[in-house]
Formats: C-alpha cells, structure tokens, sequence
C-alpha cells in the first residue's frame, strides 16, 4: 500500500495514534488527526506540519466517508458507528501495527496471548537483540509503537512486537514469519463480549501465514492447542509436560526436541520469570534460527520487567511483589502459580466482565489471605463466599491494603499485588498502581 498522497484520518492520540500519523507524514500522506477530546496532548511541531489538519472534540461521523485510509487506534473499538459508515463508504480500514508492518523489512516476531505477553516479549527481544548484536527491537503494546522503529529496523535483524487482541482487530496483510499465542483465559469480554470473539481476534495472529512461517503455541491450554489445526504455519508446541515434540519440561530443566536441536536448553532454578514465558521465548528464538548457548545465556541473564512479578524489597522475612500488570483473573492465577510462598493476596479494582469463581478456586494452591479493593469488592466478596473461601477483607484503597497485607503476614511469606482487574477506578494506569505501591512499600518501617 503506498500513502502518497492518500488522505488519512488517524483516529486517536494516544502514543501509537501519533505515532502514525508522523509515519504517514514521511511517506507522504494528507493525514486528519480526530480525539473525542477538545484539546488532546500533541506535539506542536507535528500540527504546524502543512499536510496536518485538526478534528477534535467530536466523533468523525460527518467526515469519515471522505478519506482513503482510517487508521484506528486500539482503544477505539472496530464497532464503532463511524467506523461502520467508513466500511461502507469503501474506506481501509487498519490499524498502526498494519501500517508499519508494511514499511517494515524485518522479519517480525509477534506475540500474543491474555497473559504472559510484556515479559515473554521483552525475553524474545533480549534474546534477539544478543543474537544480532543489539541491531533488533522491541515494539507494540509494551510501549513503543511499532511506527516509530519500522522504517529503521536492519532487514536483516529482527522485530519482536508484543501485540493485543485490540490490535488484531485492525489488520489486514499482517504477516509475522514466527507467531506466537501464549494462553487464552477470559479477558476483555467487556469489549469482545463472547469469549469465541476474543479468540476469533488473537488467532488472526497467524491468519496471512503460510508454511514457510512458525506458529508458537501452548500445548498445555485447550483453545490455544486446537489453533495448531487452525494455522497453515509450522507449529511449534511448548508444555510443563515431555513432549514427542517441541519445548518441554523434563525433570529440573527446560529441555528441546525439535529439527536439528535435542536436550537441555536451562535449569528452571536459574531463571527470574515464569518458565512457561521462558519456554515460549525458546521456542521462538529457536524458529528464528538463534544457537540453544545463546538462547540459554539470555534467558539466565534475563531480569523481571516492571510490574510483573516484579520483587520490591524483603521486610521481617517478608517478600512484597508487585504483579500490577496482572489486570485480569488468568493473568492473577498465573502470578499465584510462580510464587513459591504462602501469599497475601493484594487483589480488586475495576471488573472487566470477568468471572471470579476460577480466581478463588485457585487460592487452594497457596493463598492464605484476600484483601479487596475498588469497585470489583462486591463482586469478590460474593466470588469469596460462593467458593467458601473465609479469609477475606475489604480495604479502603492501596496504603489500607498493604497495611491489613502487613498485619497478616508472617516470616516465610509474601504479600502480591495482583489485581485481577484493570486499575482506572483509582489510577491513571497500571503502571501508576504498580509504582504507588513500591512506594508505600519502601516505606514500610524496618
């Protein structure tokens, strides 16, 4: 697709709204730049561009039908009326991961999935960026729009792109030569209502590969294991089990048979995050062809990302995590499964449609208490005593949580901040939850 010329409307301003909008600038597009808010926060050199103009305050509806291209941003469902009415006025309709992937000439590594995702892409990308001497990159919904880095990425490294269901709804030609769907749990139904159309949206992910192309899968969750006959790709199973095939666990290690490559890849002991995200990550560098010696000496230098699993400090034989990532129950049920101590469970804020009974079902493995907070308080509470899980309390906001934290847990402990819930009834973000809770914690008393 060439956007000379084209006229664009770009549809939120948020970072990958701008993002591609500057993209389309340097491939000479017309680009309207359109926010529901009156005055959304923009770089003023970008709105004196001469090939820029301005629809703020309001949905596009009046002005949709008259552009070539509408690039959305993924905040911004597909549903949308306006979006309709571009549909069908015969307008394209993408979204900034197409885009970029169209100007891009690396191989691209795309990874998706409901939890897992930030720190199994971060470890692609390490691996990645050790096996080519730091000329690959880390892009998408881990914080750097894919259109900032497309044009400048070596053909011949390597673009691992972390990328959301929301994402997927927008593309059209998008072809990673190695995917990867790491789980599929209920998330977002809020949005895709029926858990089928959330799945329908994260299998697009592999819907342009072909057979010269990988397709990294889970064998151990049910949806993600029947995509293998779904995907006209090479796929590659990884499991907590021994496989015939794939990348595996075998005794205390993380073991490889597949192609040219059989045995232990690395101890689980030596590894910071979850071995579940290390094993896809494998697999991945794997297919792109890196050596096992410097897949496993990344995986073992690899360090937690920020707010996943994240371990802040150890207080009177207590170890506090910070999981604020965690915004749903399979990805609060996946921080549960890493700790290797009895938990306090730091959980609440804003629901998103999701069913809470399969969270407190999990609490047998090793949660002994559960503070609640925000607005999902009654719908955990009620999940709480549906399940007869009795060790429960409600607080009045984070500093009350980690206070009623502190006064229950004992030596040999932790306390996890793991929400199950998005953060926007308290906080800006996640990362705002996460970071107000180092702080309260770091001042903790000795």
């Amino acid at each position: 697709m060439k956007y000379k010329d084209k006229k664009v409307l770009v549809c939120g301003m948020g970072k990958s709204g701008i993002s591609a909008a500057r993209l389309l600038l340097r491939h000479g597009a017309t680009v309207t730049l359109a926010d529901s808010k009156d005055a959304p926060s923009i770089d003023a050199n970008l709105l004196q561009n001469n090939r820029i103009s301005t629809y703020f305050g309001k949905n596009p509806d009046e002005i949709v039908s008259d552009f070539d291209i509408l690039v959305l941003s993924p905040g911004i469902s597909v549903n949308a009326p306006f979006v309709a009415k571009a549909r069908a006025a015969g307008v394209t309709i993408i979204g900034e991961i197409e885009l970029a992937s169209i100007v891009c000439a690396a191989p691209i590594i795309a990874i998706t999935g409901t939890n897992g995702k930030t720190t199994t892409t971060s470890m692609v990308g390490e691996i990645m960026r050790d096996f080519t001497g730091g000329t690959s990159h880390v892009v998408g919904n881990i914080g750097i729009p894919f259109c900032d880095m497309a044009e400048s990425i070596d053909a011949k490294a390597f673009v691992t792109a972390e990328i959301s269901s929301f994402q997927l709804e927008t593309i059209a030609n998008f072809r990673p030569k190695i995917s990867a769907v790491l789980n599929m749990t209920e998330d977002h139904l809020d949005r895709h209502i029926t858990m089928e159309q959330y799945i329908a949206a994260k299998e697009r992910i592999f819907e342009n590969q072909t057979a010269e192309d990988f397709c990294i899968l889970n064998y151990d969750n049910d949806i993600t294991r029947k995509m293998s006959e779904k995907t006209a790709a090479q796929v590659v199973f990884f499991s907590k089990q021994p496989l015939d095939e794939g990348i595996f666990v075998m005794g205390d290690a993380i073991h490889i048979k597949w192609g040219d490559h059989s045995g232990e890849i690395v101890k689980i002991a030596d590894l910071s995050a979850h071995m579940e995200n290390a094993m896809a990550a494998a697999a991945m560098a794997a297919a792109a062809g890196v050596p096992m010696d410097t897949i496993a000496a990344s995986l073992r230098n690899f360090r937690a990302v920020p707010h996943r699993l994240e371990f802040i400090r150890e207080l009177q034989g207590v170890r506090f995590y910070n999981d604020s990532k965690a915004t749903n129950v399979g990805s609060t049920i996946h921080g549960i499964d890493a700790m290797t101590r009895p938990i306090i469970l730091i959980g609440g804020g804003q629901p998103k449609g999701q069913d809470f009974a399969d969270l407190i079902k999990h609490f047998d493995k090793n949660v002994n208490s559960f503070i609640i907070m925000g607005e999902a308080t009654e719908l955990l509470v009620n999940a709480c005593k549906a399940n007869n899980f009795a060790d429960f309390a409600v607080a009045n906001g984070l500093h009350n949580s980690v206070e009623m934290a502190v006064s229950k847990a004992t030596n040999g402990d932790c306390v996890l901040l793991s929400p199950a819930c998005a953060s926007m009834d308290m906080f800006d973000n996640f990362e705002h939850r996460g970071n107000a809770f180092k702080e309260i914690v770091m001042k903790l008393p000795e």
